[in-house]
C-alpha cells in the first residue's frame, strides 16, 4: 500500500511549516518549564502540591493523546493540530496571567489537554510527510523542536533576569507564536488520511484494528527514551553540584550543552539514516546513550560530568523520532494510513509514561542508594533499545538476510 503522491512544492512547503509547528512547541514548552520556580511564587503552591501540579500535565497530554487517536478517525490530523497549537499558546498566557492557584490549575489542565493533541497530530503529520517524501525528514522536525526549545529557555532566562511578570513574558511571544501557528496551519500536507475509495478518514484502521502487541516494543523503547530524557533535565544540575562538586553556576551548563548536543544531532540524524539505515542509526544512538551514562556514573569530576551529559544528547537524540517513524510506518505497511495515526497517537502516551517515571525513578534511588548508581538505571534501560532495534526497519525496504536497505527521494 502507498501514499497517493503530492506535488513536490506542495511537500516541501508542508515540511517548512511542519517544521515551524515544531519550532513554535518547542519554545512554548520550554517557556513554561523552564519557569516554574516563578509560577510556584506567583500561585503560593507549597512545595507539597508542586508534584502534584507538574505530574498532572503529563496524565492529562496522555489523555489528550489517547482523544486524538479517536479524533483523527473523523477529521484530519492536519486539522487537529491547527486547532490545538492556539490552544497550547493561549493556555501558558493564561498560566501566567490568571488571579488565583485554581485557575492555574484550570490553565494548566487545558495545557496539558491540548498539548496531548498536538504532539499526536504533530507527530502525524511529520510520519506522513516522511512517508511522502520517501525518505528520513523526521528528525528534521525534531531538531526545530529542540531550537525552539532553546529560543524558549533563552526568553525564559532573560525575561527572569529583567524580572518580568510571567504576563509580560508570555504575552508578547504568544502574540508572535499564535499567527504564526495559524498561517502555517495553511500549508500542512495530510492528504493519505482518507481513503479516496472508503471517502473516510482512518477507514483502513477500522477494518483492521491495530493490535498494541504490535507496537509494544516501541512503546518501551519510547518510555525507555524518555526516562533517560527526563533524568537529564531533572536531574543534572543537583548531580553536577551535589555529587561532583561543581559551582552552582558550572551546574547549570549541562542541561544547556544537552539541548545543543541534541539539536546538532538531530540537524545530522536524517543523513545518517538515509546512509546507513534506522535501525544501524538507532543502534548507535543507544550505544553513545549508555555511553553517556556510564561516564557521568563514574566521572570523577564536574568536567568529565559535563562530557557524559554531551553523549547522552547526541545518543538520545536519535531514539524518539526514529521511533514514532518506525511505528507509523509498520501500522501504515499492515493497515493503511488510519492505522499509522492511531500508533503514532498511542505511541506518543509512553512519551509521557517515561517523563513521569524517570525523575522520581532517580530520586528515589538516589536517596535510597547512592546518585552515581541510580545514572546506572536509566542506562540500563536505554539499553533495552538494543533488543528492540530491529523493529525500526522498514519491511519493504529489507534484503533477503533481514538487513535494512537505507532509501532515497525524488522530493528536494
Amino acid at each position: 500500500m502507498t501514499a497517493p503522491r503530492v506535488p513536490g512544492a506542495q511537500l516541501r512547503h508542508g515540511r517548512v511549516a511542519l517544521a515551524l509547528s515544531f519550532f513554535v512547541q518547542g519554545a512554548v514548552f520550554a517557556l513554561l518549564v523552564t519557569r516554574i520556580p516563578a509560577i510556584q511564587e506567583r500561585y503560593g503552591i507549597s512545595d507539597g502540591l508542586l508534584p502534584a501540579f507538574l505530574a498532572a500535565v503529563p496524565v492529562l497530554a496522555g489523555a489528550g493523546s489517547v482523544g486524538t487517536e479517536q479524533l483523527v478517525k473523523r477529521v484530519r490530523a492536519g486539522r487537529v493540530l491547527r486547532c490545538a497549537q492556539p490552544v497550547v499558546c493561549l493556555a501558558l498566557l493564561a498560566v501566567g496571567s490568571v488571579g488565583s492557584m485554581a485557575q492555574a490549575a484550570v490553565a494548566l489542565a487545558v495545557f496539558g489537554l491540548s498539548v496531548g493533541a498536538l504532539d499526536a497530530s504533530m507527530n502525524m503529520l511529520g510520519v506522513s510527510l516522511q512517508r511522502a517524501y520517501g525518505r528520513s525528514i523526521m528528525l528534521g522536525f525534531h531538531a526545530a523542536y529542540s531550537l525552539g526549545g532553546m529560543v524558549g529557555a533563552s526568553l525564559a532566562w532573560a525575561g527572569a533576569h529583567w524580572k518580568l511578570s510571567l504576563a509580560l513574558l508570555y504575552g508578547p511571544v504568544v502574540a508572535v507564536l499564535v499567527p504564526l501557528a495559524l498561517i502555517v496551519g495553511h500549508w500542512f500536507v495530510d492528504r493519505d488520511r482518507r481513503d479516496p475509495e472508503e471517502g473516510g478518514a482512518g477507514s483502513a484502521a477500522a477494518a483492521a484494528p491495530l493490535a498494541m502487541r504490535l507496537l509494544l516494543p516501541l512503546c518501551l523503547v519510547m518510555a525507555f527514551a524518555y526516562i533517560g530524557d527526563s533524568t537529564v533535565s531533572n536531574w543534572s544540575a543537583k548531580y553536577l553540584q551535589d555529587v561532583l562538586g561543581s559551582s552552582e553556576q558550572l551546574a547549570t551548563v549541562p542541561y544547556n550543552v544537552y539541548m545543543v548536543t541534541t539539536l546538532l544531532g538531530r540537524a545530522v540524524g536524517d543523513l545518517g539514516v538515509r546512509r546507513f539505515g534506522a535501525v544501524a542509526v538507532v543502534r548507535t544512538g543507544t550505544v553513545v546513550a549508555a555511553g553517556g551514562f556510564a561516564v557521568v556514573a563514574a566521572a570523577p569530576g564536574a568536567w568529565a560530568g559535563m562530557a557524559g551529559f554531551t553523549l547522552l544528547g547526541l545518543g538520545l537524540c536519535v531514539i524518539v523520532p526514529q521511533t514514532f517513524a518506525a511505528a507509523g510506518r509498520l501500522a501504515f505497511e499492515r493497515h493503511g494510513p488510519g492505522a499509522s495515526d492511531m500508533a503514532v497517537a498511542r505511541l506518543n502516551i509512553f512519551n509521557y509514561v517515561g517523563f513521569l517515571i524517570g525523575s522520581p525513578l532517580v530520586g528515589a534511588l538516589g536517596d535510597a542508594w547512592s546518585y552515581r548508581g541510580a545514572m546506572l538505571v536509566p542506562m540500563a534501560l536505554v539499553l533495552m533499545t538494543l533488543v528492540y532495534a530491529r523493529s525500526f526497519g522498514a519491511p519493504e525496504a529489507r534484503y533477503g538476510d533481514g538487513h535494512e536497505r537505507p532509501r532515497t527521494a525524488d522530493v528536494g
